[in-house]
């Protein structure tokens, strides 16, 4: 990756892009089931996002694969998505990038208090 491409997030953009060129071949219940993946999954990116990426084309190349197979999304994903995109990030209740961020400001302001 090119340090310009990093910098402006154009690497980014463009494998987007082609995430969403792949998702459009999917079923239509499998395109809902992938945008709700995508608006839960934001939540527990780092600053930039780069973090997701790996884990969006996993779960892209999952839901071509059990489309291809002629499984119902349920099978695949079950009801909870948002309970399937916590676990796809490592934790049970993974935390977003806000609460970090909350957490990292109370220690600040605790240490600044002298607690």
């Amino acid at each position: 990756m090119r340090f310009w491409e990093k910098i402006t997030g154009s690497d980014m953009t463009k494998e987007m892009k082609n995430f969403e060129f792949r998702a459009k071949k999917l079923p239509s219940d499998y395109q809902t089931a992938w945008e709700k993946i995508k608006a839960n999954l934001w939540s527990h990116s780092d600053f930039t996002g780069r973090n997701l990426m790996p884990i969006l084309d996993g779960v892209l190349g999952l839901l071509e694969e059990t489309a291809a197979e002629g499984q119902r999304v349920q099978e695949v994903l079950g009801d909870d998505i948002q309970g399937f995109c916590s676990a796809l990030c490592g934790e049970e209740e993974a935390k977003s990038y806000r609460d970090k961020w909350r957490e990292q400001l109370n220690r600040n302001v605790a240490k600044k208090l002298g607690k």
